[in-house]
């Protein structure tokens, strides 16, 4: 059973307001990663570009969408997974983008390799960008 978007504003003690359930239903309905522009395109008529703004910054804050940085440099936002909260973000996932559709995924089951650090550095965030062609385009 899917989760609706105030199931999920409710889980992370959001205030359901319209622009909430309507962004947060595109993520729930198109389960790929979106751009602040693919949003944009869809309520742009409904909503203004800082209520936007303003409401994926919520939504990163406090643990509902995480940022996703393509191969393009374009920032992406996808929905965290369960064990996301407004103090940590649970990322060691692996992303898909695939070369036809341009969609970007999150693949929870992927193994993600070690990475060793040199002496010095300190890793804070590690992103996994994988490039092809997903089953849909096949």
């Amino acid at each position: 059973m899917k989760t609706s978007d105030d199931q999920i504003l409710k889980a992370y003690r959001l205030r359901s307001t319209a622009s909430r359930s309507d962004i947060l239903r595109l993520f729930v309905q198109r389960g790929y990663a979106l751009s602040y522009s693919d949003i944009e395109k869809e309520i742009s008529s409904t909503y203004d570009r800082v209520t936007v703004y303003r409401t994926l910054k919520t939504f990163v804050d406090k643990g509902v969408v995480h940022k996703v940085l393509d191969n393009e440099g374009v920032l992406k936002y996808a929905l965290c997974n369960d064990h996301c909260s407004h103090t940590e973000h649970h990322h060691e996932h692996t992303h898909f983008k695939c070369l036809r559709c341009g969609h970007t995924e999150c693949i929870s089951d992927a193994n993600i390799p070690a990475v060793v650090l040199p002496k010095g550095y300190q890793a804070r965030e590690f992103n996994l960008l994988i490039q092809g062609i997903c089953p849909k385009c096949e």
